[in-house]
């Protein structure tokens, strides 16, 4: 950091002639601030062309104004300004410290508009009041027609960055513009303190112009001028800035708050190779000078460059250069006027090809809707004149119902807004805790919860798995004896801790879980059985007091303000987040990123949880209700969080986006025009799929999910996408007001149990000896099968109804794969929709949408034996009888809701006879 010192001891700053957002996420602009090797950046259009079309990071934003229906120069100009925003934002440190000397980040106007004054000034007011930073310079070349666009500019109170200056003649005309656009704001009466100004003086370009020149020339004739020209042409440039800083006209101004206008050296890269590589870095260091550096001119200079003061005094040897290449007949004011030409040119091909590249993109981006197009930019539209977004963030509950009382839950629902923000406090605990489990030797976590409570646990296990300092992480949310079996085994192998995850605090399935799992702790001898428990939970519920009767070693209170299914960034999905060794702070601001964009102060077509809810919305206002969700492999447990969320958000009122989740992959043509389809893409394995199934008409979005932490960006994005969509289709997207029917029929059948110990089921409409099969609909059962019974109970079908396969069975690979045959077996047969749910699990996912959504749905309930029972700790009941309670009760709503059920009860453990018996 010596030269620094050096550099800042004679009073010359630099600035980073380079902008990136992967600069600016991954801290290397942040780093170059807080070291104080950079204190200002500039921009112009070549840059951010090659930022924009070279790195993956624009695209996904690219994206979402394409399906918003932005045009190519509308998405360059919200991308650049973004990244303008961000890195004035980190600048602004500096530029406080300097009290405005420092600090600055430069945009440049639209660069068509060089030779247009009056378009130029409000271009320059526009971007200034858009970018909204004290610390922004709006940048407007000194062509002919920009010295008025300048002085106009200073004369309104903005900063200015004046580029493209090659020529000493120019630049007197853009001193005078400054001194007068001050002068024109004293007139007005306005002060004129705090307004900058750079005069941005071009460097390399004038040497390798006249080096070409001096080519052409005899051999004996200037053949020692090489690379003598630009720098020249600076300190005489700089010489005049001199005598014009230190004239009682600018002194005058001065006392009345005026800033000097710096020279800023720009393109100070060295052209030619027969050249020092920091040529111009070196030899036009001086005071209250600016040098912008591109990056490796930057680190070469750190490297190997010598600091001296090469501009407080006039060299006659500047003169004789500018006068022996005239000698020549080469004149510096037409070579000036030159590259001034070419400059503005190259700005604008620039521009233009950026402009026509993002075209490219936007278009392709833009087939994705398919037929959706023209509904969802009408829609977003109509969100950006109505103030959607900051009526969500203002909790205006009448987005979604004009019921009173549902008003009144909504307002109380709308905490994960800010739940990003809100997590950040929890971060020192959570680590703390994960800590100390770690040191104590424990290995393994087991999430006892339902729906909201596990879903977004499971997807973090699954997708980004134990971490170097975490724990495994398995999830129990059955009361299926084998899965709760089977977890327990898992669990005893390694020290273990549980995690009871109950917003509520009464849900059946979890209180029984943690019966189990206690009283298996309990026996095993451990002196302080709380030790090997936490508790999440809303605070004042049962489990709460559950937690601190039995000493649990941690008790998280979540924020009551979030429901179930939105609780992926509260303590709900914080808590696991943690044992799994996730970073928390990494992970919570990739979310609270996400969330900014989705702020009210964003236009709605950048709102990413906006579009992505716009189009959810208009595909099923149009009939494409089921969305299908495609992912590549390591994100395939991301769909049954993503379930859960829109079915049991959207699913009511006869309304509601049906989610298909791993369904087997169909033959395009098999699939008809009620299927809007999401790929999250991570590898694009699905990628020949995608292109199948766009090019078969059907709407297909591409998301991709590569970010460290994308999974944190999803969970935020989908939710405001699903409040977004449940707005659109009017329908309450807090409340689940048909899951309460199917709890209080269990609820019936359990106590019938525990009183009688025996549940009573209606007789069966067929039976043979490997199958129980009952049903609401009339069946012609004589001499029939199996296969015979499923084919009848599906008879009359539409072509948009869809087959729901809820299982009340161990989730297992096994069963999985049996069922998933089965699965295909039937969409290729009926040329259906399927979903394949596991019981209880999909109660609290989409059975609010079985029952409270369109009615056009055939469900298919499985069961099957038990051989090893076991009981439920102090309760006079197994979880097998509580598994076929949970069925029976289910089965109960759907024929209440008048749906069609099938229930398919196996009489011993063999699920293959399911699909022998269904003709496969």
């Amino acid at each position: 950091m010596e030269r620094l010192a050096e550099l800042k001891k004679i009073g010359q700053s630099l600035w980073y002639d380079n902008i990136q957002r992967d600069l600016l996420k991954d801290g290397t602009i942040q780093k170059l601030i807080d070291i104080g090797m950079i204190s200002g950046i500039t921009s112009n259009p070549s840059i951010f062309k090659k930022a924009i079309l070279s790195s993956a990071r624009y695209q996904q934003p690219l994206k979402t104004m394409a399906w918003a229906g932005w045009t190519g120069r509308e998405i360059y100009e919200q991308l650049a300004v973004e990244d303008i925003r961000e890195a004035a934002d980190f600048l602004l440190p500096c530029y406080t410290k300097t009290y405005g000397y420092d600090g600055y980040i430069s945009l440049e106007v639209d660069p068509e508009l060089a030779n247009e004054p009056q378009a130029t000034i409000a271009d320059a007011q526009r971007l200034w009041k858009k970018v909204n930073r004290p610390n922004l310079m709006v940048k407007i070349p000194a062509t002919e027609a920009g010295i008025p666009a300048i002085r106009s500019t200073i004369a309104a109170g903005i900063n200015v960055n004046v580029t493209l200056i090659f020529s000493i003649k120019r630049y007197q005309e853009v001193i005078e513009a400054f001194f007068a656009g001050l002068e024109d704001r004293i007139n007005q009466g306005l002060a004129i303190h705090g307004i900058a100004s750079v005069a941005s003086f071009f460097v390399s370009r004038f040497d390798t112009k006249i080096d070409a020149k001096l080519d052409g020339l005899p051999e004996i004739e200037g053949k020692d001028l090489y690379g003598k020209a630009a720098i020249a042409n600076a300190r005489l440039a700089y010489r005049l800035y001199q005598n014009a800083f230190s004239s009682p006209r600018f002194l005058a101004l001065k006392k009345k708050g005026a800033q000097i206008q710096r020279p800023l050296w720009a393109s100070t890269s060295t052209k030619n190779p027969a050249y020092r590589d920091v040529l111009y870095v070196e030899e036009l260091i001086g005071p209250d000078t600016v040098d912008t550096i591109p990056p490796a001119t930057l680190e070469a200079f750190f490297e190997h460059g010598t600091v001296n003061d090469k501009l407080s005094f006039p060299s006659p040897e500047d003169d004789t250069v500018v006068q022996r290449l005239a000698t020549l007949g080469i004149n510096l004011e037409q070579i000036a006027q030159e590259l001034e030409r070419e400059g503005i040119q190259q700005f604008q091909d620039a521009f233009r090809e950026m402009i026509q590249a993002l075209d490219a993109q936007r278009i392709g981006y833009l087939a994705e809707l398919g037929s959706l197009q023209a509904a969802v930019k009408d829609r977003i539209a109509y969100f950006e004149r109505s103030g959607f977004t900051a009526s969500v963030f203002q909790k205006d509950a009448s987005l979604w119902t004009e019921s009173m009382e549902g008003q009144q839950e909504i307002v109380k629902r709308l905490g994960w807004l800010e739940a990003p923000r809100m997590g950040i406090p929890m971060i020192s605990q959570l680590q703390k805790i994960t800590q100390d489990l770690v040191q104590e030797g424990f290995k393994r976590a087991v999430l006892i919860g339902m729906g909201g409570s596990s879903l977004a646990a499971e997807v973090m296990a699954c997708i980004l798995g134990k971490q170097e300092k975490g724990l495994e992480l398995r999830i129990l949310d059955s009361t299926d004896p084998s899965q709760v079996a089977h977890t327990m085994q898992w669990a005893g192998k390694e020290k273990t801790v549980f995690l009871i995850s109950s917003k509520s605090g009464t849900t059946a399935e979890i209180n029984s879980g943690f019966l189990y799992a206690w009283e298996r702790i309990a026996v095993s001898g451990f002196k302080n059985p709380g030790d090997h428990f936490i508790a999440i939970t809303d605070p004042g519920t049962a489990l709460q007091k559950l937690a601190e009767e039995h000493h649990f070693r941690a008790v998280f209170l979540a924020d009551p303000n979030v429901g179930g299914r939105y609780s992926a960034l509260t303590a709900f999905g914080l808590v696991p987040a943690a044992l799994l060794g996730i970073a928390l702070p990494a992970f919570l601001k990739a979310a609270q990123e996400l969330r900014n964009v989705c702020d009210p102060a964003i236009p709605a077509g950048r709102n990413p949880g906006l579009v992505l809810g716009a189009v959810l919305g208009e595909a099923c206002l149009q009939g494409r209700d089921k969305l299908t969700i495609l992912t590549d492999a390591e994100w395939s447990s991301f769909g049954s969080w993503v379930e859960q969320l829109i079915a049991e958000s959207s699913g009511k009122e006869g309304k509601g986006i049906l989610p298909i989740d791993q369904e087997p992959a169909l033959p395009t043509e098999m699939y008809p025009s009620d299927r809007l389809f999401v790929y999250l893409r991570k590898d694009g394995r699905e990628d020949q799929r995608v292109r199948d199934i766009s090019a078969a008409g059907h709407p297909c979005l591409v998301i991709a999910v590569n970010g460290e932490n994308a999974l944190a960006e999803e969970f935020y994005q989908w939710e405001f996408a699903t409040a977004t969509a449940c707005a659109i289709l009017e329908v309450n997207a807090f409340d689940q007001p048909n899951v309460q029917d199917s709890k209080t029929r269990t609820k019936q059948k359990v106590k019938a149990i525990e009183e009688t110990g025996q549940l009573m089921q209606e007789q069966p409409i067929w039976e043979d000896s490997s199958f129980k099969v009952f049903s609401n609909k009339s069946l012609a059962s004589k001499d029939a099968d199996l296969a015979t019974i499923v084919d009848q109970f599906l008879s009359g079908y539409l072509p948009t109804d869809y087959v729901a396969i809820n299982a009340f069975l161990e989730r297992n690979d096994p069963h999985q794969s049996i069922l998933q045959a089965f699965r295909q077996h039937i969409a290729e047969k009926y040329h259906l929709a399927t979903t394949l749910g596991f019981g209880p699990r999909f109660l609290h996912s989409t059975g609010q949408l079985h029952k409270g959504g369109k009615n056009n749905g055939y469900f298919i309930v499985l069961s099957m034996e038990e051989k090893d029972p076991i009981v439920i700790p102090g309760q006079n009941i197994t979880f097998q009888q509580m598994l076929i309670a949970q069925a029976l009760g289910d089965i109960e709503a759907l024929e209440a809701a008048q749906r069609k059920v099938l229930y398919i009860h196996i009489k011993d453990t063999d699920l293959q006879k399911i699909i022998r018996g269904s003709g496969l």
